[in-house]
């Protein structure tokens, strides 16, 4: 059963091989195919077309990792530390306490106002979903029917940057501000606002140049993408917008059913995986939040009160790598894996390669490239792509500096605006550090030596912006200003806060 087992399935890849390279390339659903002559007139726009795959690409913890008896053995080893970590809180909290105590303060307190959380949200979407949309139907009805007018295109173009910069950019950070959102709260709206922003640009650039292409030609109609197809690209897990992405379902069903009776799966699964990666997301929400209870809090609450020494930092780096790394990994499967592939999930979502096999990279430049795929395609293509159209390639490093600088600018401006003070210790990881890595671990470098430099500088990074982060965190708290200036704000209060009185707010 075995060897044909085996065989079935080298049938079955031969047969989607096959199949791939005979099929057409599929036509945009709502605009007309380009002929030879409209192709050429888009020479003038750099050409860019992330490929999604027609066949359902699984994530690697779906397709190989997760068959693994021995990487199983890992998941159900971090399933265990996480029962450790329950267990020891509760025994902690009985013996100071004489009793159980069940109770979860620091979460309720790190999602508080989540009534007026869910509404801005609301605002957010909604004004996402009609303003770029009308804009654009606007522009490209007027752009084709008429004579083009450039003072329209500028006034329209103007009232898009307008509604990113105030509509999108500062009403939701001014929300988050003047409410004081705690940090959870503070994240859901900010990386909301990110993802919104980033999805209606992409949504802008790609049909800008499909309406000036067909502009000339007045026999080919321009067809505005439709309202459906918008509203799919909002909530599907890209970020670089198309007409119509392969679908589970479209595209090699008859292969992929009986790929599934292969693997003896019902098609109650996939009403069930759903349901049960949204439960894993939680899994994770629980296990950090007795990572920061036993590992974080306890560490800070003392150690914010001292006064700067050299000593007592190093030993907090140190002393941070562990929660740090247990943070990012928590991160990585809880978003990247478990999030993105339950919204493809429901969306039938073909393309599942949110993220590649960063653990293997040799390279810093290799681990940005696959830590998070969604998010580089964006900064790949609309950042170092058009910056190098823009400057007829000839400035490739300048690209690279440019998406190093938008991203550290990005990552800071978040956390920022969650933790509610500012202390640039990501940027400087970013543009310092991150950049220097990505030149001297190039692609080059090669071996296992490497790999564990790479996860030796990786760990050391988390464990710095864990031990920074939550020191100025409590000295916020342990020594506030009555009356700061500009000056103040921007000096982190960590490095005088050496306290001894009970803090202003504890937390």
């Amino acid at each position: 059963m075995k060897q044909f087992d085996c065989q079935v399935l080298e049938f079955m890849d031969s047969l989607i091989e096959e199949s791939a390279s005979l099929e057409p390339a599929p036509v945009p659903a709502v605009f007309s195919p380009l002929s030879d002559k409209e192709q050429s007139k888009l020479r003038y726009w750099p050409r860019r077309c992330p490929l999604f795959t027609l066949y359902r690409v699984p994530s690697c913890f779906d397709s190989e990792l997760f068959e693994v008896n021995h990487i199983r053995t890992i998941y159900h080893m971090f399933i265990a530390l996480l029962i450790l970590f329950i267990i020891s809180t509760l025994v902690v909290d009985f013996i100071d306490e004489g009793r159980l105590v069940l109770d979860f303060d620091l979460l309720v307190y790190v999602f508080g106002q989540f009534p007026l959380v869910v509404i801005t949200w609301i605002c957010m979407f909604l004004s996402v979903l009609v303003v770029p949309y009308s804009l654009f139907h606007s522009w490209a009805s007027h752009y084709h029917e008429s004579s083009p007018s450039s003072a329209h295109s500028l006034l329209l173009g103007s009232l898009f940057l307008l509604y990113q910069g105030l509509g999108l950019g500062f009403l939701p950070t001014f929300v988050v501000v003047r409410n004081g959102f705690p940090p959870a709260s503070c994240f859901i709206i900010i990386l909301e606002q990110v993802r919104l922003m980033m999805k209606a640009y992409s949504f802008i650039r790609e049909n800008v140049p499909k309406v000036l292409a067909l502009a000339k030609d007045k026999s080919i109609s321009t067809v505005i993408p439709q309202l459906s197809n918008y509203i799919y690209f909002l909530f599907a897990p890209t970020l670089i917008y198309r007409d119509k992405y392969p679908s589970e379902i479209s595209v090699g069903c008859c292969i992929q059913l009986v790929s599934k009776l292969i693997e003896s799966s019902t098609p109650e699964d996939q009403f069930e995986r759903p349901f049960s990666l949204s439960f894993q997301v939680l899994g994770c929400l629980f296990y950090a939040y007795y990572v920061f209870v036993r590992l974080c809090i306890p560490q800070f609450r003392s150690i914010s009160r001292q006064l700067f020494d050299p000593r007592a930092m190093v030993l907090c780096v140190f002393n941070s790598i562990l929660p740090g790394v247990l943070v990012l990994f928590l991160a990585f499967f809880a978003f990247l894996h478990c999030w993105l592939n339950a919204f493809a999930e429901m969306l039938r979502f073909a393309d599942r390669m949110f993220y590649k096999d960063w653990w293997n990279s040799t390279s810093f430049a290799n681990y940005y490239r696959t830590w998070n795929v969604v998010v580089h395609d964006w900064l790949y293509y609309y950042v170092y792509c058009d910056f190098l159209w823009m400057s007829r390639k000839r400035f490739r490093a300048g690209g690279m500096f440019l998406v190093f600088t938008v991203s550290a600018v990005v990552h800071e401006y978040i956390l920022a605006i969650c933790f509610g003070f500012f202390y640039p210790v990501l940027f400087c990881l970013f543009m310092c550090f991150g950049m220097v890595f990505n030149f001297v671990l190039h692609d080059r470098r090669k071996g296992p030596i490497w790999n564990v430099i790479m996860w030796t500088a990786l760990f050391l990074g988390q464990g710095v912006i864990i031990c920074l982060y939550s020191q100025e965190w409590y000295a916020q708290r342990y020594c506030p200003v009555e009356e700061p200036s500009f000056l103040q704000l921007l000096k982190p209060r960590s490095w005088s806060c050496h306290l001894h009185t009970k803090p202003a707010v504890d937390s």
